[in-house]
């Protein structure tokens, strides 16, 4: 009977073990998001142009997906516990010194201290997922939390962002996150193991860190700046010559490296390659829905920050339900199926998207398409998080949670800069085709119509991540977790 109390009592701390690396991670998600409602707030407090007001977003978008494999990595060798702690620290102090901003540039060099801390703190998290719970059942239960937490913040930080900034200001949206790291810090020190590495060595690749940190950066870079400075303008073809060069000795020094940061050979893992992969087409193609719905419902419906904020509830809430059942799904039939039709609800919801008009009604023309997103995400990220890490070691499972992390930010800044492209080109030749000044109302059919071509094209992106996952991912047999699926085990 003590025995039973005991494994119970176990149980339940493995469960609490989810839910504090599951909240760190939505602080993650739900910051990339939460500030577009409130950047013409920003704009106002510290007078900024509009090329200044995007770093807001960048900054952050720039540290976290050029760090996300050096966090992954270092998990891997310092152990997991440590740097997940040290990065949750880091980006509580971070937060409220964003909060705490007096001028547009502590603003924005505390949210790259913000993306800097996250890139730690969010693959050194799934990473402590992967060990804690065996692979079968167990894991995909627990990593159904973590597909929704990844799917479902972003609409969330517009839905938060929303209510906070009306109803109290902009700079509660990064004071919020002090109570809450504080909870995750204190919490974890009592209840997570200390998951020593596994790795016979502390020997980081510095080379190949500096790499692609700096090659990536420059890569998100050059596609944030391109749409103003132009694709082939000479700046931007010297920003893309710079990433492609160091991103090719990246290449060529993890080829020779003792101690690679990321070990090629992590591809040969053909779902690993094939989940990445659609996570990129994905990303890219899902990012456009809350830039250019957020634009839209406030721009040219007029909706108040925190109508803007109730108007993506449905994503979350379709999520929440259908990755709680996708575990089940997966157990009876594998998650490739899933992977072959859920980017195509996705990408039919974004077909949706593409034909609002300029006087919309957001329940003809906006929630049947935003509800078919959440149903498509919330079966997508959760089938690509398991399919892109079943079968990793334990010492390589921080690298391949940095890479699934890093493969879904590059995709989502390309993506976001190459259909922000879109939009404006769409917008342009609609202007053109007028044969007249064009009036206010024309102005807003331009913009809407520019909106319809991201939205189109955007969709293509999921139709690719179907073809790709019945492709490349190899099909998995109902799975096989020996163990009780109700019983979870700890891996120290």
């Amino acid at each position: 009977m003590a025995q039973k109390s005991k494994d119970n009592s176990k149980e339940v701390s493995h469960w609490l073990i989810l839910i504090l690396l599951a909240l760190a991670q939505f602080m993650v998600v739900l910051d990339i998001s939460i500030v577009n409602v409130a950047l013409p707030h920003m704009q106002r407090a510290f007078h900024l142009s509009l090329s200044n007001l995007q770093w807001i977003v960048t900054a952050y978008a720039l540290t976290f997906g050029g760090l996300l494999l050096l966090g992954g990595r270092t998990a891997d060798l310092f152990g997991r516990r440590r740097v997940f702690l040290t990065g949750v620290s880091l980006f509580t102090l971070a937060s409220l010194g964003t909060g705490l901003a007096q001028s547009g540039v502590m603003l924005i060099i505390f949210r790259a201290l913000q993306g800097m801390s996250a890139a730690f703190m969010s693959p050194a998290a799934l990473s402590i997922v992967l060990v804690t719970y065996k692979e079968g059942h167990e894991r995909n239960v627990a990593l159904s939390v973590w597909g929704a937490v990844g799917a479902g913040g972003a609409a969330a930080g517009v839905l938060f962002g929303g209510i906070i900034t009306q109803l109290l200001s902009w700079r509660w949206n990064f004071f919020i996150n002090v109570p809450v790291g504080l909870f995750v810090i204190f919490s974890s020190l009592r209840v997570l193991g200390h998951h020593k590495t596994h790795v016979g060595h502390s020997n980081l690749d510095l080379p190949g860190a500096i790499s692609v940190t700096s090659g990536l950066m420059v890569l998100v870079f050059a596609l944030t700046k391109a749409p103003s400075y132009g694709w082939l303008n000479d700046k931007t073809l010297i920003f893309f010559g710079i990433s492609l060069a160091l991103l090719t000795f990246f290449i060529i020094n993890e080829r020779r490296a003792k101690y690679p940061l990321m070990p090629l050979r992590i591809f040969k893992i053909r779902n690993l390659s094939g989940a990445n992969a659609a996570m990129t087409l994905l990303a890219a193609g899902m990012v456009s829905v809350f830039f250019f719905t957020t634009l839209y419902v406030q721009n040219t419906l007029g909706f108040s920050p925190i109508q803007t904020g109730l108007s993506f509830l449905v994503i979350p809430l379709t999520i929440a339900v259908v990755a709680t059942n996708v575990p089940k799904i997966i157990q009876k039939i594998g998650y490739k199926p899933i992977l072959m039709v859920a980017p195509l609800i996705v990408a039919t919801g974004l077909f949706y998207l593409s034909h609002i008009p300029v006087h919309g009604h957001y329940w003809v023309n906006l929630a049947p398409g935003l509800f078919l997103m959440g149903l498509g995400m919330g079966a997508t990220f959760v089938s690509i998080t398991i399919a892109a890490t079943s079968g990793v070691a334990h010492h390589d499972s921080g690298l391949a949670s940095g890479l699934l992390n890093t493969t879904q930010q590059i995709g989502g800044s390309i993506g976001l800069a190459a259909l922000t492209a879109v939009a404006a080109s769409g917008a342009s030749s609609f202007i053109h085709s007028l044969h007249h000044a064009p009036s206010k109302y024309n102005l807003a059919q331009a913009t809407v119509n520019g909106y319809r071509h991201g939205y189109l094209i955007a969709s293509c992106f999921g139709v690719a991540a179907a073809i790709l996952a019945s492709i490349v991912i190899k099909a998995q047999k109902a799975k096989t977790d020996p163990s009780h699926p109700d019983k979870v085990v700890l891996a120290h």
